[in-house]
């Protein structure tokens, strides 16, 4: 009786394809070399699946026509392109050049693609033809379809930069947002229709899993135009194959760009932003770069030292009338001075922050850090808003800032990482638009160790500091502890301990007895 065919993960199988290169590519290669084939293994098992649909639906005849592809947004892959084509050639001299061919011809197929795909990328590379096939087998085990709730291009990334942190992304400042984070800022600022925009898209994600949510929540994809920005060639040709195969239509511009220097979308005003930019950018201009952008008009100009409220203000610059931003920042820039201090004194006055909400450690792959989220709101005024065909009545919130602390929410994840339940979303969320709504059976109430209210006297009074415990209420649980039975309980832990120590400590000497170096004295 046949075995049955190992089921290899896709992180394990991510890593062996690595191990085929040790010694041919650079660690920083890795990356690249990988997320192109698998890319192709994508295009060619989302046209796979649609041959074996058209087949079922008794319409042979149209299997080669492009058409009946792209109605289903499934790339048309030419015969040069297709993976079984590549794995019967995988041991061939020439599977370099049969590698470029198939990615080339793709690309050339299908417009969307244009400029996302490598040029002659594994020619030049020169990796023994041996090790390549190997790659290839690995990445042949992947089944890429069937992971259809993920970002697949998303965890290439996130499990690189988990890899090779230290040469390519903690420096940076770059860390992949979780997938529970990007649905907990769509479920607070609902974009159910109009332009999303991340000036910082990064492999693209934020976009993958925004239209998810705006599906799931019996809205239409086609009311949402899509609009980002990536400065990194690599990531910025990610981020086209990651939105291309998955159908997204968006406007990335020609290239990748410098956001602050070479701003790709000069005229947009988005409705929705949605970001994760790099945490506390240093050395992001020049001393006299960019001095009098019209992006800090009505504010002062951000520090060079970082770029946290450059980030922010070019964020604002952005937003429409009636447009909501939710962004991630380091903690630190609640409570910057200066330059900072004076951009937040300005924010809140003119009536922009919205909510402050302070999310939980080790939510990221590359960083244990706690960072901030903000949602900024260009109409916090008493408004009646038609969403998703249902009409909401807004309170005027303009003297308000909502605080909440979530640092005690998240369950375990993927050994030492937690990440944001359904149930903790739920709280957050029906909290947030709780807070913001003229409901009767959505009160908003102050709960302490979770969310405060503070108007803008309360934040002029401390500073405009932002951090939530500033104003969110903490039980000191000091004054309901019972000291004696504290004590009790810490004297039964204690003894067990020393317990535990004395037998080891036996274990470990009898050890060396049995060795024949038996320990004189046995005080250790």
């Amino acid at each position: 009786m046949a075995k049955a065919k190992k089921v290899v993960s896709f992180e394990d199988a991510l890593w062996s394809a690595c191990d085929k290169l040790r010694g041919t590519v650079e660690p920083a290669e890795y990356k690249h070399v990988v997320l192109s084939l698998i890319f192709l293994k994508f295009v060619n098992d989302k046209f796979s699946d649609r041959r074996k649909e058209l087949v079922a639906q008794g319409k042979e005849k149209y299997l080669d026509l492009q058409e009946f592809y792209d109605m289903k947004n499934v790339f048309f892959v030419p015969q040069e392109s297709r993976w079984l084509f590549i794995m019967e050639n995988a041991k061939q001299p020439d599977i370099a050049l049969k590698i470029d061919t198939a990615l080339n011809t793709i690309e050339k197929q299908n417009p969307s693609l244009k400029g996302a795909l490598p040029d002659n990328y594994y020619s030049r590379l020169g990796i023994d033809v041996s090790k390549l096939a190997a790659l290839l087998d690995e990445i042949n085990n992947i089944q890429t379809t069937a992971d259809k709730e993920n970002d697949i291009m998303g965890r290439v990334y996130e499990y690189f930069l988990t890899k090779f942190a230290l040469q390519e992304g903690k420096g940076k400042g770059e860390f992949y947002m979780p997938k529970s984070v990007v649905n907990l800022i769509a479920e607070m600022i609902e974009p159910y229709k109009g332009k999303i925009y991340d000036p910082c898209c990064g492999s693209g994600g934020m976009f993958v899993q925004s239209l998810k949510f705006v599906e799931n929540h019996a809205g239409n994809a086609k009311d949402i135009s899509v609009y980002g920005q990536e400065g990194t060639g690599t990531t910025y040709k990610m981020a086209k194959m990651n939105l291309a195969i998955r159908g997204i239509p968006c406007d990335l511009g020609e290239k990748a760009a410098n956001t602050f220097t070479n701003d790709l979308h000069k005229d947009l005003r988005a409705d929705y932003i949605m970001a994760n930019p790099p945490f506390n950018q240093k050395d992001w201009r020049a001393e006299n770069e960019l001095a009098d952008d019209s992006r800090w008009n009505g504010y002062v100009v951000p520090p060079t030292s970082n770029a946290n409220y450059g980030w922010i203000l070019h964020m604002v610059s952005k937003l429409s009338q009636n447009g909501v931003a939710g962004f991630l920042l380091a903690n630190g820039a609640l409570s910057g001075e200066g330059q900072e201090l004076e951009i937040r004194k300005r924010l809140v006055e003119n009536n922009l922050v919205e909510a402050i909400v302070i999310l939980p450690r080790n939510l990221f792959y590359t960083t244990d850090i706690s960072v901030t989220l903000w949602i900024l709101n260009k109409n916090k005024k008493a408004r009646m808003v038609q969403q998703n065909g249902k009409i909401k009545n807004y309170r005027n919130r303009e003297d308000e800032v909502l605080f909440m602390d979530l640092r005690q929410m998240g369950s375990p994840f993927e050994k030492k990482y937690i990440e944001l339940t359904q149930n903790d979303r739920d709280k957050v969320t029906s909290t947030f638009h709780a807070w913001q709504q003229i409901d009767k059976d959505k009160t908003y109430k102050n709960i302490p160790e979770f969310c405060y209210s503070a108007t803008k006297k309360e934040i002029a009074e401390k500073g405009y500091n932002l951090v939530p415990s500033r104003y969110i209420e903490f039980v000191n649980r000091d004054e309901t502890l019972d000291f004696d039975t504290t004590m009790k309980t810490l004297q039964t832990e204690l003894a067990d301990l020393f317990r535990q120590e004395e037998k080891s400590k036996a274990e470990l000497l009898n050890v060396f007895k049995d060795l024949g170096y038996e320990i004189q004295g046995k005080r250790m």
